[in-house]
């Protein structure tokens, strides 16, 4: 019996606006921003943009190079590419936990944003005082029904985009709403420009203040320039592993990778130029936490006026809510080849049974914030756990994995990945021996310390 042929991308730039709507999500316009503003701008995002190259982009290669040359989902591609006799695939099934446990809490944080796009767009904010949006914010978190609500929306929209096939549903889709992000982005951005006052913004965003950078610690700011530069792409887990194995060879891996990072790059930058010069116009407090999106940016909204503050923060939340969708149409994705690669099963039967899948282990995130928020997992509530194991586990354990599977003679081994990322036209990878020592032995060693700091940072404040 023949192998069922494998799906594959349209188009060129299906691939790139996928891969990078995969990249592009909350952590670009939401925590980005508030990290920005804690470490004193500009001195931050210098340091962010340096890191982004030197460690994301040649993890970024490797994923999409084991993905390519395999053809399968992360589940498949070790077992496929690996020596006999070696165990490289059993990482496969723990990355596909990964994406399965990073859906369980974004699929309630993205409702959060479809539900504030909605509530902005039929004024339920207007008119609300500083400390009744602050209020509103909070009784959404304690009601279970609400978030479960938002939550089975999302879920909803994710995967019934991805039961309409790769390229009818999952491609055609992303690319309508990477470029609508990208649309309200642009507008938003020139729209803060007019508003009198934002200057004062950008020379907080756009001028390096290295004294805020040691007033708040320089180590704290290297370790979360480090960590929002690596976890920003959502490496580890074959996030982006399952688009390189959908493309063919035309082009060369790691053009196609710096073009999705700088994709990535342009839109978290961009959140900074909508919501700092905002912020300091209204006199609002730039380093104002997890609460900027949520709470300080309705209250700027609402000192807008009625009407213009309406459509400002209605087109600010469809952006937050497409950058929140684009992550989890290309996750679900991922989700779905799954069985689909192992088990044989149709796109249909994969989608339908992940589903109830999904709506059953996201409900406890979702009721951990209310009525099971005593549950404590490590110290830490249900969706914090969830976080934790994603952000400060599998995704630095699982980039480890993917440079020793790249680089070491025990694994699919430095030449066949050199030969698959330089395959086709654009810019080749860098092959020499201190590059082959950098991604064999520097990186790891450094994505270890992320590692060892993500347990300090949790639990050595305790």
């Amino acid at each position: 019996m023949s192998e069922k042929p494998r799906e594959t991308l349209g188009s060129r730039l299906g691939f790139i606006l996928l891969s990078a709507g995969c990249a592009i999500g909350l952590g670009n316009v939401w925590r980005f921003p508030y990290i920005t503003g804690k470490f004193g701008g500009a001195a931050f995002v210098i340091m962010y943009l340096i890191f982004l190259v030197i460690f994301g982009l040649p993890i970024m290669v490797a994923e999409f190079a084991v993905g390519r040359a395999s053809r399968k989902s992360v589940a498949g591609a070790f077992r496929q590419l690996e020596p006999e006799g070696t165990k490289w695939h059993i990482y496969g099934f723990l990355a596909v936990a990964g994406n399965y446990l990073l859906m369980m809490f974004y699929t309630v944080v993205a409702g959060w944003m479809v539900y504030y796009f909605f509530a902005t767009v039929s004024g339920s904010l207007s008119n609300l005082s500083p400390d009744e949006v602050g209020a509103y914010f909070g009784n959404l978190i304690q009601n279970p029904v609400k978030l479960i609500t938002w939550m089975f929306i999302v879920i909803i929209l994710g995967f019934g985009v991805c039961v309409m096939g790769l390229q009818k549903g999952v491609e055609r889709i992303t690319k309508f709403l990477m470029s609508g992000l990208l649309v309200i982005m642009i507008g938003l951005a020139i729209y803060v420009a007019f508003i009198p006052g934002s200057g004062a913004g950008y020379a907080f965003y756009l001028k390096p203040n290295f004294k805020a950078m040691y007033e708040n610690g320089l180590w704290e700011c290297i370790y979360a320039a480090l960590g929002q530069s690596f976890f920003t792409l959502s490496l580890g887990i074959g996030s982006m592993e399952i688009f390189g194995s959908y493309i063919g060879k035309d082009h060369s891996l790691t053009g196609e990778s710096i073009r999705i990072i700088g994709l990535d790059t342009f839109v978290a930058l961009g959140a900074g130029l909508i919501i700092f010069p905002a912020c300091l116009a209204f006199g609002q407090n730039p380093n104002s936490g997890a609460g900027l999106v949520l709470v300080t940016l309705p209250n700027i909204f609402n000192n807008m006026g009625p009407i213009v503050g309406r459509i400002v923060g209605s087109l600010f939340f469809l952006f937050m809510s497409f950058a929140a969708l684009t992550t989890v149409v290309a996750v679900f994705e991922n989700i779905v080849a799954f069985p689909m690669d192992v088990f044989g099963w149709s796109r249909k039967k994969a989608v339908l049974v992940n589903f109830v899948v999904l709506i059953i282990l996201s409900t406890p995130c979702a009721l951990g914030m209310n009525v099971w928020s005593n549950v404590k997992l490590l110290g830490l509530s249900i969706d914090g756990f969830e976080d934790f194991i994603v952000s400060n586990n599998l995704l630095p354990l699982g980039s480890i994995v993917f440079l020793g599977f790249c680089t070491w003679k025990i694994g699919w081994g430095w030449d066949n990945f050199i030969a698959e990322a330089d395959a086709g036209e654009g810019i080749k990878f860098p092959k020499n021996k201190l590059m082959q020592i950098y991604l064999k032995y520097v990186i790891p060693v450094i994505v270890a310390l992320i590692f060892v700091a993500g347990y300090m940072d949790i639990f050595g404040k305790k």
